[in-house]
């Protein structure tokens, strides 16, 4: 059986595909009607050609939302600590 060969517009846009999708990768590839395995080597492919480091749009958005979750998480974590050491001293008069 001889391999098939695939626009590269075609394998990035099914590896953006995956990316985007909550599906999981065996089921998008289906969907395309490529294997599992294709799909796994079309995003090795991408990954290996993107700038090391560098990050997505995707990726840097999700990356500012998490740091300011974070952030506040850490504020709240503060402020129960005061509160706590607050209501401590109060019962131990």
């Amino acid at each position: 059986m001889g391999t098939r060969r695939y626009p590269e517009e075609f394998r990035r846009e099914a590896v953006e595909l995956w990316r985007s999708s909550d599906r999981p990768r065996r089921r998008v590839a289906e969907s395309l009607g490529i294997s599992d395995g294709t799909l796994v080597a079309w995003i090795h492919e991408f990954d290996r050609d993107e700038e090391p480091g560098a990050l997505t749009s995707d990726w840097r958005a999700e990356l500012v939302r998490l740091r300011k979750e974070l952030a506040e998480v850490k504020q709240e974590r503060e402020i129960l600590k005061k509160a706590a050491a607050y209501f401590a001293k109060e019962t131990t008069r």
